[in-house]
Formats: structure tokens, sequence, C-alpha cells
């Protein structure tokens, strides 16, 4: 059986908390189903972190659930458009940006909110946790895990149609 290949970009502000952690938890889920090939990435629509790592923060909280986040942040560009299947944004402040960046139908159907796909927080913006106390990061970590896994369901549904 050939695996089902799909690639998916989480996208926030700064590409240091939210997206990153995103990346970070559908590669972790998607390792565990062999059907699947989940090509998986992030970037921030802003530029003021390009080349960071993840904040400490957020790589803990990660941590402890057995995921490592390893990415640098980057900045979104419009190739990516033609380059995911999925672009995911972390609230509506991010999607209005991708939806003013898409140039066609296309485009635009590629991008919805990441929980989208939740069974619990369905359309909600994820909180920015930078200026949050620590808990936040766990809030944060709670709704992509749910996202992601709903994610998965979808993806393994449409390769059946």
């Amino acid at each position: 059986m050939k695996k089902q290949e799909v690639s998916v970009l989480f996208v926030c502000m700064g590409n240091i908390c939210r997206s990153p952690a995103g990346e970070g938890m559908l590669k972790h889920l998607s390792f565990k189903d062999s059907s699947l090939k989940v090509d998986v990435a992030s970037c921030g629509i802003g530029d003021w972190h390009i080349g960071q790592a993840p904040d400490p923060r957020i790589q803990e909280a990660a941590k402890c659930r057995g995921i490592v986040l390893t990415s640098h942040a980057r900045q979104f560009q419009h190739s990516f458009f033609d380059e995911f299947d999925y672009i995911l944004a972390v609230d509506q402040e991010v999607l209005k940006h991708l939806y003013q960046q898409a140039k066609n139908p296309e485009h635009k159907g590629k991008v919805c909110l990441v929980t989208a796909f939740s069974s619990t927080y369905e359309n909600q913006g994820i909180p920015d946790p930078y200026y949050q106390p620590d808990g936040a990061f766990e809030v944060v970590l709670d709704m992509l895990e749910d996202s992601c896994q709903g994610l998965l369901r979808h993806i393994r549904n449409e390769s059946k149609k």
C-alpha cells in the first residue's frame, strides 16, 4: 500500500512558539502512523525572529510530552502557497494575513485555522503564550494536540476517497 503524502505548514506571528510547536506535534503524532507520509514545516508572518530556535518555554513544555522542537524561525513566503497542501493559521489575525496574501481560490482553499480540525477547540484561535505565565504553553500544546489528531483523521479520510 502506497503511503498518503501530504505537506502541512503551520503559521503564527514570529515562528518561535505556536507554529514550531504545531510542527513538532504533527511530526510526533504522524510518526506513529505508517500509512501517512506527512511533510511538516512552520513559519511566521513577521521577520523579527528569523533564524532563532523556538522559545525555551515552549521547548520545555513540548519536551515534557516527548516532543523535540528543532526548527528555526523563518518568514512566510508567497511560494509556500504552491509548496504545501495545508496552510494552518494559529489565529484570526494570521488567517486574515494569509487570505490577503493568497492570490487565487486554490491558494485560499489551502488556508484555514489549525483548530478547524479540533474536536474540542473547533475554530478557536490558539492564544499567544509569549507574554503569559508558563501554564499558557501547556494550553497551546493541548489545543495543538487535539487539532493535529483531527487533521490526521481528516487526511486519512480524504485518502480513502
